[in-house]
């Protein structure tokens, strides 16, 4: 099955959505405490990824071997993401490296596609 994840977040929350043909999931969720106006929103995004990533795959939305097609809205984190290059933010390489483990471990074919932030339609959920 093909999916579009779409994914935002800020120093407050994140949200993201899952579209196929036939569905469209959104969720959103506040930051607890540890990232509650700690993080940037770079961070943030790498978050939402890992959390609504992994959140798709638990409520059984995303299956082994799937195509995921990530919107991303972010010139840095396309690039990063792509390319696969080292960040210097501990946090980013840590949800990098979990999200990148997630993708292999189940065997998700991702295309990373670049967007506009407002072709985002979740980043009015936060």
């Amino acid at each position: 099955m093909i999916h579009s994840f779409f994914f935002d977040g800020n120093s407050k929350g994140i949200a993201w959505r899952i579209q196929t043909e036939k569905s469209n999931v959104e969720q959103k969720r506040k930051h607890p405490d540890i990232y509650l106006n700690k993080v940037n929103d770079l961070q943030a995004k790498y978050i939402a990824f890992h959390v609504g990533l992994f959140w798709g795959i638990g409520r059984f939305i995303i299956h082994n071997e799937d195509e995921l097609n990530a919107k991303i809205d972010d010139e840095l984190m396309y690039n990063h993401m792509v390319k696969n290059e080292k960040n210097t933010d501990e946090l980013i390489e840590k949800r990098s490296y979990f999200i990148f483990h997630l993708l292999h471990q189940r065997k998700l074919k991702v295309n990373y596609q670049k967007i506009h932030k407002t072709e985002n339609p979740v980043s009015r959920l936060i």
